[in-house]
């Protein structure tokens, strides 16, 4: 199994390294000059449009882009993997001066103890901030497989990032995974750790496949319960997440890669309305410890028959998530003789706060098993759904 991976490794770095000397060897062949293009697709075309674009340029066009507009082809879905890397490397200190720029503005104390306790709270924001892009980089520079791809990155706000492990414009296997509630810049590391486990239990299950994961943490994740309530950042969140997965078939090589978009809490309702008012080109949806999906019946999300999964554990709180009016009826309830037994018969009981129960048994898609292991624990080492997840990236 060593030998195996070795060679898979190998032959990825094989071909990706042809490439490069192949556009080195024209690039010389030109004298080595760099040119702008005449050239580029507006604001509003589509991956599709963004991969022709790109294919279309020269070596030397290609490289002028990356080091003259980073900003630009470091966010363009459409344009491969690798040349997204190069550009988003050549603006990460520049991403980080923008952080330490905002310690610096926050560091100040303010008379007002009001705005004092806001000055404190952000300064410790930007702080986490800084220690997830340090953890990021980190990652990035690690020398071992797989390698790590940064496909996107703004420190604004609480922060955004797309990073994947392994090359997806290679594999033959695919997994987006989008976080949840509460995710930003700070947690980043920890939450590209969970989609680094999902690959390597991959590995051990199906060694020798070539396979990816990324972790698409490009949107405004709510930062209280207040706005997990509704479903208005999941929405907004939709046309970036549907034009990735576009991107992402637009740029792979080779026959189409088997592509699963993976949604963990809040993160299954950003999948889920995607999916539902956009499409996602993806060949499996993954819901686990999911608060409802935006849908009543697994058709409505429109994926292929049998291709929506869902697990939730037996102690995870995201069960106690009710819709509204369901929490009040039971709190009506509680305190009369019939209450439990009412609460029994409840026709309504598989509904959660966003919709039907994706792991529920009507509402069409397929379940897989989860331990114990709360509202977080999907992705521990002796926890069943870690297997269920990697074994439906690999289609098996």
């Amino acid at each position: 199994a060593g030998i195996r991976d070795a060679l898979t490794l190998a032959g990825a770095a094989d071909r990706e390294a042809a490439g490069r000397l192949a556009e080195l060897t024209t690039a010389a062949a030109r004298g080595w000059v760099s040119v702008p293009p005449a050239w580029r697709p507006g604001p509003g075309a589509g991956p599709a449009e963004v991969s022709r674009w790109w294919a279309g340029l020269s070596p030397a066009e290609r490289r002028w882009l990356v080091g003259r507009e980073p900003g630009r082809v470091g966010r363009l879905d459409g344009v491969p993997v690798t040349a997204r890397d190069q550009a988003n490397r050549l603006l990460l200190a520049d991403r980080r001066e923008e952080l330490l720029a905002r310690r610096i503005a926050l560091s100040r104390p303010l008379p007002a103890a009001p705005f004092e306790v806001a000055r404190r709270a952000r300064l410790a924001g930007v702080e986490a901030a800084l220690r997830g892009l340090d953890g990021l980089a980190e990652r990035l520079a690690a020398p071992g497989a797989p390698r790590a791809y940064l496909l996107g990155l703004d420190p604004a706000g609480d922060g955004r990032a797309v990073v994947a492990l392994g090359n997806p414009d290679r594999a033959g296997a695919v997994l987006t995974y989008v976080p949840g509630m509460t995710s930003d810049l700070a947690d980043a590391p920890a939450e590209l750790g969970r989609a680094a486990r999902v690959l390597q239990r991959c590995d051990a299950i199906g060694p020798g496949a070539e396979t990816a994961a990324v972790l698409w943490l490009d949107y405004d994740a709510p930062d209280r319960l207040t706005e997990a309530a509704g479903a208005r950042q999941a929405e907004d969140a939709g046309p970036a997440l549907h034009r990735f997965q576009e991107g992402l078939r637009a740029t792979h090589e080779g026959p189409p890669a088997r592509q699963t978009v993976l949604g963990h809490s809040y993160g299954s309702v950003v999948v889920g309305t995607a999916a539902r008012d956009h499409g996602l080109g993806a060949d499996a949806l993954v819901f686990v410890g999911s608060p409802g999906v935006g849908v009543d019946h697994a058709t409505e999300l429109r994926m292929p028959a049998g291709q929506v999964w869902a697990a939730t554990a037996p102690d995870d709180v995201i069960r106690l998530a009710r819709p509204p009016d369901e929490l009040a009826r039971r709190t009506l309830l509680a305190g009369t003789p019939l209450g439990p037994a009412l609460a029994a018969l409840d026709p309504h009981a598989g509904r959660l706060w966003f919709g039907a129960d994706p792991s529920g048994p009507g509402f069409g898609g397929r379940r897989f098993p989860s331990a114990p292991h709360g509202h977080t624990g999907y992705w521990d080492p002796d926890n069943p759904a870690l297997d269920g997840m990697a074994r439906i990236v690999l289609g098996g």
